[in-house]
């Protein structure tokens, strides 16, 4: 309980130590939040627990593919926020339109031997 626990702090500390160097700079902040810390400590935490070669490879490799269809959100949500829509209806957008590729990467990317 207690790893559970550092996990999910230490999780909290890199959020919110982004959203206040964002504050301050926001290149900066788009700078760190744009860096892979999350995945890596994921990919430590589940080396840590599990040591298994095979689905560290499997889960890194699904990590690429499913950071594609985030992308396009990192475009739309700026677009819709200059266009005079407000933050939170251009955030419900972006994130709707992540979805959707997501469940579309899920549904094509089998077929073409991406395995996720």
């Amino acid at each position: 309980m207690l790893y559970l626990i550092l996990k999910a702090a230490l999780s909290g500390v890199i959020i919110a130590a982004i959203s206040e160097i964002a504050r301050k700079s926001p290149g900066f902040g788009a700078l760190v939040a744009s860096l892979p810390l999350i995945s890596i400590l994921g990919m430590i935490w589940l080396w840590r627990d599990t040591r298994d070669v095979v689905r560290m490879a499997s889960h890194v490799e699904a990590t690429f593919w499913y950071v594609l269809p985030s992308l396009p959100m990192f475009l739309v949500i700026p677009a819709l926020l200059r266009r005079g829509l407000g933050f939170w209806p251009a955030l419900a957008a972006g994130c709707l339109l992540t979805i959707s590729l997501y469940a579309a990467m899920m549904a094509v990317g089998p077929r073409f031997g991406v395995k996720l």
